[in-house]
């Protein structure tokens, strides 16, 4: 007969657990959890948070935050309290012309006549000519940069893109006025007179300066900042998409266009975008280049006007109140033409990203 002490172990129940072994000695919080009535007291561990500093860490964050929104509210005060000054100093020209002033061409110190149309003509009609101009050749740029360039060809030509946006406005107006308009004059404006002078766009006597040296030369200007902001965007994309394509059998060209560009849309936009506002406020080049003359003309040769240049030239000379209530209410024009802009901008984003989905940039 065999002793109760020395009888083999039960086995354990089909789909019962078997009891675990105890890990250690049990702690306060399982020696109360276990006692009948008790209560479970869960202790800290060694990683856990002091108390004491969450009060602290909590006075950080509120200062981080405040100082924060601080300073972005500064920058909605600048532009709110720009916006005032300026309606405050051209409320003599408001009463007195009224919405009048944006769809008249009068622009007569003597009589004390004075209309913006021909300017915001000039300073829309010049950008969107740079735009034209510039945006190719700035895709084209980042494109080879970023796709077909290698080594130290592809560090020496970004460094001579980058190094264009750092040149004065001056300095481009100066080469202009001695190198590019000559060119103009007695080359491509010639040949487009002679060939294409039927067209409204060519008729008129080549100068040299006018609105199409005015366009050529905002896009020499605002080439290097869409083609730079271009560069990073597509560099942003992922490797996988370029790779994707082409395992699909995608050329080069068929690659770029549909894993890079349209990845790349809401970026691209803003490139355009911030090349445009530079365009529209740029005033020394274009002052040396267009003319400088008041006047609405469907032609590329004829000189014209710029709410910058008019700013740039007439401001230091402007005698009576009502002259000088008129320069300021254009500048308070060119303000509300950006702020527009910017909005624009910001909506063609928001529309771009939900119709293709996120990009890498905005």
């Amino acid at each position: 007969m065999t002793s109760p002490h020395l009888q083999a172990p039960r086995p354990a129940r089909p789909g019962k657990r078997a009891a675990r072994p105890p890990k250690g000695p049990a702690g306060p919080a399982e020696a109360h959890a276990g006692e009948p009535g008790g209560t479970a007291v869960v202790q800290a561990g060694p990683g856990a948070a002091d108390p004491q500093s969450h009060p602290r860490r909590s006075l950080g964050d509120t200062l981080f935050k405040v100082a924060a929104g601080g300073f972005a509210a500064v920058v909605l005060l600048i532009a709110v309290g720009m916006a005032w000054v300026m309606t405050q100093a051209a409320r003599p020209s408001i009463r007195a012309f009224g919405l009048g002033f944006l769809v008249s061409s009068a622009w007569d110190p003597v009589r004390n006549a004075y209309g913006a149309l021909p300017y915001i003509f000039g300073t829309v009609t010049s950008s969107l000519l740079a735009l034209a101009i510039a945006v190719p050749l700035a895709l084209g740029i980042a494109s080879f940069l970023s796709e077909l360039a290698r080594g130290p060809l592809a560090r020496v030509l970004g460094f001579l893109v980058e190094l264009l946006a750092a040149i004065p406005s001056v300095v481009y107006g100066l080469w202009g006025v001695f190198l590019m308009a000559p060119w103009l004059r007695n080359g491509p404006q010639a040949w487009l007179s002679r060939h294409l002078g039927f067209l409204p766009f060519f008729r008129g006597t080549p100068f040299g300066v006018g609105m199409m040296g005015a366009a050529l030369i905002l896009a020499v200007m605002i080439l290097p900042t869409i083609s730079a902001v271009c560069l990073e965007v597509f560099r942003a994309v992922p490797r996988a998409q370029r790779e994707a394509a082409l395992a699909l059998g995608a050329t080069r060209w068929e690659s770029t266009r549909m894993a890079v560009f349209s990845y790349a849309r809401s970026g691209i936009v803003g490139a355009v975008i911030l090349g445009l506002g530079r365009a529209l406020g740029e005033t020394m080049a274009v002052t040396m280049l267009i003319g400088n003359r008041p006047q609405i003309s469907a032609s590329l040769f004829a000189p014209a006007h710029t709410m910058a240049s008019v700013l740039a030239n007439e401001f230091a000379e402007a005698s009576g109140d009502l002259y000088l209530s008129a320069l300021i209410e254009i500048g308070l024009v060119l303000f509300g033409i950006t702020i527009l802009l910017n909005i624009l901008a910001r909506w063609l984003v928001w529309r771009t990203v939900g119709r293709f989905g996120s990009t890498p940039a905005a």
